[in-house]
This record gives structure tokens, C-alpha cells and sequence, in this order.
């Protein structure tokens, strides 16, 4: 199985950090948040990555170049002009191959084991969720055994982490160019072809310079 890791954004709300160093690039405990990553998933037994980049992408290809170092093989997606989630990974599927892959948010820090992800998928897409945090109250889906629906008004909602594992079927129907992956999903949902569990450890969406400062605090706390 590959993997996808997604290093597109800007990282505005972490500006001046982001001016001229790309969000993924950006460093926790001295290490750039996408080396924790790559690290990860090569330790979970992953050895193709591929990352989309575009916002000062070709400092993320300078420091991980071809991922030898770290015991895998990196293949990079850079986009001229911003994808969105799903126009992104469209662009990559050449990349990525016609079998399920695993996809990782390049701006969450997270103790889940990515080896976890190594699974026959059954339906178009399987989701990590998590607890609602305190920025994302209203969350984003329904958890029901290992079925994953749109939440409704009467129903515990959950967060989507940024981790999953996909079909490229699931972009059957898509065209290139800028879209996201939320109305995908839940067509899929719709469908019931979307699997899920529930991630209670370790999970931060480092948006913030708030956020970072968190992840910087639980590095510090593990020595």
C-alpha cells in the first residue's frame, strides 16, 4: 500500500512562520512536522510515499529528496495552482496507482499507528475520527459500529483527522482542476461504502501558533 501525504496548504494562521517556510517544514521540537510522518509511516512499513505540494514545495522536495534517508521512496505531486483536498489527490492518483492508499494531513501530529491502515478496504474509503476538539465543536460525522455517516441534528458527531485510507474509485466521476473531498465522502456515505473508528490517543491539528505551542509541550513531556 502507499501513501499520500498532503502538504499543499499555506499555513496562514501560522504566518510569519509560513512566509517563507512551507506549513509542513514547519519545525516541533526541532524536527519539521512532515518528518514525523514519513518516519512514522516507514516504521508502520510504508516505503512509497507520494506529497502534493505548493506553497514553497520545492524546500519540502530539497529536505526530504528522494526519502532514501529514511527508508522509503518519495514521488512528488506539485501543483501550479491550489487543488483543494480532492482536486490534489486527483492530480496524484497516476502517482498513487489503482489500489486503496493510505492518506495523511501533513499539518496533524498524532501518535496513531499508521500500520493500522494496512487493511483490506471494503468499501470507497475508511476514516480516522476523533473527539470533537474545542475549535471544531460541531464536528463532522456520525460513527455507527464501523459505519461513518453524515451527522444529523440528533446525533454524537465526531472530527475527521486527516487520516483515512481511500479508493481511487471514489474519483470515478471527477474531472482535474480544484474540488474537495467532503462531497465525495459523503456521497459515498450516502451509498453506505465508508468505514470508520474512533482514534482516542494522541491527535493535533497544528493550525494555530497556539497549537503548535501544545505539540512542542507533549514532545517536551515525553523527553
Amino acid at each position: 500500500m502507499k501513501a499520500m501525504i498532503l502538504a499543499a496548504g499555506k499555513g496562514e494562521r501560522l504566518r510569519p512562520l509560513t512566509l517563507h517556510t512551507p506549513k509542513p517544514l514547519v519545525r516541533a521540537a526541532g524536527v519539521p512536522l512532515i518528518e514525523y510522518h514519513v518516519r512514522a509511516l516507514a516504521a508502520a512499513g510504508f516505503t512509497e510515499l507520494v506529497i502534493n505540494h505548493a506553497w514553497l514545495g520545492q524546500q519540502i522536495e530539497d529536505y526530504l529528496g528522494d526519502g532514501s534517508r529514511f527508508g522509503v521512496r518519495i514521488a512528488y505531486s506539485a501543483e501550479g495552482e491550489p487543488l483543494e483536498t480532492g482536486g490534489g489527490i486527483f492530480q496524484a492518483l497516476p502517482l498513487l496507482g489503482d489500489q486503496p492508499f493510505a492518506l495523511i494531513n501533513g499539518d496533524v501530529f498524532t501518535d496513531y499507528s499508521f500500520a493500522e491502515l494496512r487493511k483490506p478496504l471494503a468499501g470507497l474509503a475508511h476514516l480516522v475520527l476523533v473527539a470533537n476538539p474545542g475549535h471544531h465543536v460541531g464536528g463532522d460525522f456520525h460513527l455507527q459500529g464501523d459505519q461513518v455517516s453524515d451527522a444529523q441534528a440528533n446525533q454524537v458527531s465526531l472530527t475527521y483527522s486527516g487520516i483515512a485510507v481511500l479508493s481511487p474509485a471514489l474519483f470515478a466521476d471527477c474531472r482535474p482542476g480544484a474540488f474537495k473531498l467532503a462531497p465525495l465522502l459523503r456521497a459515498a456515505m450516502a451509498a453506505g461504502q465508508v468505514s470508520g473508528e474512533q482514534f482516542s490517543g494522541c491527535w493535533v491539528d497544528v493550525g494555530t501558533h497556539e497549537r503548535l505551542a501544545d505539540v512542542e509541550r507533549l514532545l517536551e513531556a515525553r523527553g
